[in-house]
């Protein structure tokens, strides 16, 4: 045992665990910790004022005034976390084992960093009334009276975070357009005949979907496209991506990658002694695929938070390298997705993607790696058990829709 895992161990019980970000990532750190056994204190910073909360039921439920919030049911007093929330943390001093922030330093033992993500804003968008992004709870609070009004909205961006809010806006009575500068939904995350089918979701629900259309220019009431055409909006949502919540840590040591997130190790270590990191703010090496990785779905900030508690609590490091999984409900469907499809060699369909369900599987030397599950729940609970496994497929009998997935597995691998 390490100098390092030694302190660890034998001073867990004393040293203090301080969580930047009071998201499902850091909210599940310090739950976690104490669930594992950890007894020192442990402290959650939030920069919102509001209870911590969950953030998939802001495009859903909270937006469409069906619950007021989506609070964590968390006691954190009995729990003995100390909450800190409306506090901005501005920057990391890791000599002095401190973080800056408007109200003075706060110290630290062990520094777990869940700052998460922050919405792409669109170029040229910023301060026009009557543009949105949907990240928080006032967020949500400040467009659920715009479908109340059934506003005519447009929404930039035929992704996940799109697609739900096309869902929800159509669901309120709006009448939406959907503006997509690549040829085809899901275009940064999926293959084309993959997200192919998905487009006629939107016409299906009564949502125009517009692809190959670049924005120019927004103005109040009005979305300018760049070939010419002007789109009414009473409202404009923007869902064109996500970054790492990071910029506050330059200048602190802690190494970032290209894309802006903390590069973490196998074990959710910076490059920084005694500073962990979880969640959508996090990259971390995945052996199972052979490269990093930057999942921004609520299951790896479930999953992460674990991991760091158990070595914290234990005083030796656990490797990270989970099968990544997301879903998403949008115009009718529950669409899941688990594994990491990039490097694979086969694609098959289970089932006509003009019916109403259907699943892909994608194969790398016969090995599934991934799939995506369009209404079908089993295919998902079998499949993704099977990707975990590093399960062999026989790609005949994974193609036959009517053959439970499982079936389709290989003997002795």
């Amino acid at each position: 045992m390490s100098e390092q895992t030694q302190h660890l161990a034998a001073g867990h019980r004393s040293r203090g665990v301080v969580i930047v970000g009071a998201g499902m990532a850091g909210v599940q750190t310090a739950v976690a910790l104490r669930e594992q056994g950890f007894t020192g204190p442990v402290t959650l910073i939030g920069a919102e004022p509001h209870q911590p909360y969950d953030r998939p039921p802001l495009s859903k439920a909270v937006l469409l005034g069906k619950a007021e919030d989506s609070a964590f049911d968390v006691d954190f007093e009995a729990l003995d976390i100390t909450l800190r929330l409306g506090l901005d943390v501005t920057g990391l001093r890791a000599g002095a084992h401190e973080l800056d922030t408007p109200q003075g330093p706060v110290a630290y033992d062990v520094l777990v960093l869940a700052t998460g993500a922050e919405p792409v804003a669109l170029p040229g968008s910023e301060g026009v009334p009557g543009v949105h992004l949907l990240r928080t709870l006032d967020d949500a609070a400040r467009l659920r009276p715009v479908l109340e009004r059934q506003h005519d909205v447009v929404v930039v961006g035929a992704g996940w975070i799109g697609a739900e809010f096309a869902t929800a806006a159509r669901a309120a009575g709006c009448a939406v357009t959907v503006v997509e500068a690549a040829d085809r939904p899901l275009a940064g995350t999926m293959p084309a005949e993959v997200a192919a089918p998905m487009a006629g979701w939107y016409t299906g629900s009564g949502a125009e979907l517009l692809t190959g259309a670049r924005v120019a220019r927004v103005e109040q009431g009005a979305v300018h496209l760049a070939d010419g055409r002007t789109v009414p909006a009473g409202a404009v949502v923007v869902g064109i991506g996500a970054r790492p919540a990071t910029a506050w840590l330059a200048g602190s040591g802690i190494a970032l990658g290209p894309d802006g997130s903390v590069t973490a190790d196998s074990s959710l270590r910076t490059s920084l002694p005694d500073v962990h990191a979880v969640g959508d703010c996090a990259s971390f090496p995945s052996a199972r695929y052979g490269q990093r990785l930057l999942v921004h779905h609520w299951d790896n900030a479930l999953q992460g938070p674990r991991t760091v508690a158990a070595a914290l609590t234990e005083g030796a490091p656990r490797t990270y390298d989970p099968v990544p999984y997301f879903w998403s409900e949008q115009f009718g469907r529950f669409v899941q997705y688990a594994g990491h499809h990039a490097g694979a060699d086969t694609m098959l369909w289970r089932g006509d993607p003009a019916d109403p369900s259907w699943t892909v599987c994608w194969l790398r030397q016969g090995v599934l790696v991934a799939l995506l599950a369009v209404s079908r729940p089993r295919d998902m609970a079998q499949g993704r058990k099977l990707v975990e496994a590093g399960a062999r497929i026989d790609a005949a009998r994974a193609a036959d829709s009517s053959v439970p997935l499982k079936s389709a597995a290989l003997r002795g691998r």
